[in-house]
Formats: C-alpha cells, structure tokens, sequence
C-alpha cells in the first residue's frame, strides 16, 4: 500500500479580531476546494474587527464514550445503574488511571429494555480525546463486568455517545468543545462591508435558518454554511473531518439592537478539535497551529481550547458574510461566477 498526501488548497484569513475568553488578533489558515470561501470568511473578519472583534465564550468541554452491557431484565438493569451512580469515586479512578490527562467528569445512564447505556464524559487535555475517551470506555467497562459479573458485554461504543452523527443528545449534553461566537456591528459598518442592513438580514435569518431549517426536519441547527468553515479549519489544522456531522449542529442567532445595530451570534456545543494526537504532527499542521497561538504548552488544555474559540469565530464569519451576500439577489452566484470559473461578475 503507497502512503501519498492529498494536496488541497490554503490560504489564510484575517487578521480576525478576537475578545472574551481571547483578547489577541489571529490569522486563520483554510484549506479548501471552494475557493469564494476565502474572501467570504475575510469579509467577516473585516467587518467583525472595525467593530471592535468577535467576543468568543468557551461554556463547556468534554470529550464522551457510551458503552452497553446487558442485564437479566429491566429491573436488573435499573438496580446497577443506581448502584454505579453510588461509586463514581471508583469510577473516577479507573478513568484516571488509563491517561496523564483523563479526568471523569460526568457518568450518564440510560437503560433500553435490559440493555444499560452508561455515557461518560472526560476532561481530554490538549486531545480532541477520542483514543482517550475510548480507552477509559474499555477500562471502565471491564470494570463494570467485573463488579457486576452478571451483565455481558454488548460493545464498547453504543452509538449514546454520540460519534460523527448527527444526534439531539450532543446538542443539548455538548461533546467536544462548546463555545459561543458573537459580535456587534454598527449599521454604517454592515451597510459598508457587508451591503446589507440589520433589518434585512435578520430578516433573512429568520426566513432561511430558522423556518426553512424546521421545514427540512433539521436537528438542533439553524445555520447557513458552517460546515464550509468547519471543514476548510478542520483541513488546515490536522482535525478529523468527519468531526463535522455533529460540529455542524449551529445555531446562528441575529437581532437589531436599539439603536440600530446587529447582533449576530454562533453557538456550537459540539466542536471537536485538538492540538496533539493524529495528524498534528504533520509539518503544515505543526505550522499552522504555531501561527494562531496553539502549539501544546504545559498547561495542559489551553492550546485546545484557544483552537475552539478561533474556530468558532471562524465560523460566525462566514456565516455573517454568506447571509450578506444573501440578502442581495445575483450577488453569491455573481462571486462564484467569477472566483470559480473567471467569469465576468
């Protein structure tokens, strides 16, 4: 078997203003086939830093692993699982003991017919965590077999997780990083940069994200494009792309202030993204990160972290510019038309 790379185009974007949890401007590496992607996500980035930056808000982080067993019968299933909940002490050192980083935050159960879910959430350092959550799942689950010999093991991922699908229980527990991107932008700047108004697109919003969203059954999102930006900062920074099924669960959200201003913000309670593990060792990879600030440090689970938050800005800029471009008919086939296949606007 020939081991060969892939070669995608990459550009860079910014720089992009950040606030919050970040105070520091960054410039952003996209790989990307889609090449309108580049000036669309800079274009917000642009708008975003002449008001002031993009305030960036990390609410939550853990990486999750469900397991089955199988019990008897119901009743059964349900005496075990009152029982784990009473031993999380225990539970929490056999997480610990399979990683210098993995920490037990939280043991979740649900039981269907006599089969018992068990869900559990680590702290995953600078790791996106999936080795890690997996390992500590296989530890935990021997464990439980062990305690419990009356159980038979069913498999070590029991879909309750959830992995690269797309799921309710995500959206609402988080997985991954969940973080919050916003902004503020003054009416003359939208009119300048953006050739809109706040009124006509949260019109927009409104119509497209939020009611066609619920008219195409859509899960726990209400987003434009986020997975163009998720996949284009996925690429550059040596993330598992498939990551993007639940990391594209986003929920735009826009309102015109009272004086006339838009706010405009992105919510993702699912973005998996690290700085160590498979793929960053690659050089481009290794190069980018140092570029925004991420290469790992000693204090374990900042670079990953910052990494979230800059993707999730990422993000909201693409989102803003694309419902931008919306709001104007013949302008995103125009810029397609002409960066895609060199036609004349």
């Amino acid at each position: 078997m020939t081991h060969s790379f892939a070669a995608i185009p990459m550009q860079t974007i910014g720089p992009m203003k950040l606030i919050g949890d970040i105070n520091d401007e960054v410039v952003v590496p996209l790989a990307t086939y889609e090449t309108p992607l580049w000036p669309s996500v800079n274009r917000g980035a642009r708008t975003c830093s002449a008001a002031g930056g993009i305030r960036v808000t990390l609410l939550d982080e853990h990486m999750s692993r469900s397991f089955a067993v199988q019990a008897a019968n119901a009743q059964a299933a349900r005496a075990i699982a009152q029982a784990l909940a009473q031993r999380l002490e225990e539970a929490s050192l056999v997480v610990a003991s399979t990683s210098r980083f993995a920490r037990l935050k939280a043991l979740n159960t649900r039981i269907v017919g006599r089969i018992l879910y068990i869900r559990l959430d680590i702290h995953s350092g600078d790791a996106s965590g999936h080795n890690m959550v997996t390992q500590s799942a296989e530890h935990l689950q021997n464990w439980v077999l062990s305690q419990w010999p009356e159980l038979n093991y069913v498999s070590i991922s029991a879909n309750y997780c959830t992995d690269k699908k797309v799921s309710a229980v995500n959206s609402i527990e988080g997985r991954g990083k969940s973080v919050i991107a916003e902004c503020t932008l003054p009416e003359k700047l939208v009119a300048r940069y953006l050739k809109t108004t706040p009124q006509r697109l949260v019109d927009l919003h409104i119509r497209k994200n939020l009611i066609g969203s619920i008219l195409a059954g859509s899960l726990m999102s209400a987003n434009a494009h986020a997975a163009n930006m998720l996949l284009a900062f996925f690429l550059a920074t040596g993330q598992d792309a498939a990551n993007i099924v639940e990391g594209s669960q986003a929920i735009d959200h826009a309102e015109v202030l009272e004086d006339g201003s838009l706010y405009f913000s992105v919510s993702l309670p699912n973005l998996i993204v690290g700085t160590i593990g498979n793929g960053k060792g690659l050089e481009f990879v290794t190069d980018n990160l140092a570029l925004m600030g991420c290469s790992p440090s000693a204090d374990a689970g900042s670079s990953a972290r910052r990494l979230a938050m800059i993707c999730a800005a990422t993000v909201l800029c693409g989102e803003l510019s694309l419902l931008a471009a919306q709001t104007n008919p013949g302008e995103l086939m125009q810029s397609h038309r002409k960066l895609e296949r060199h036609q004349p606007a």
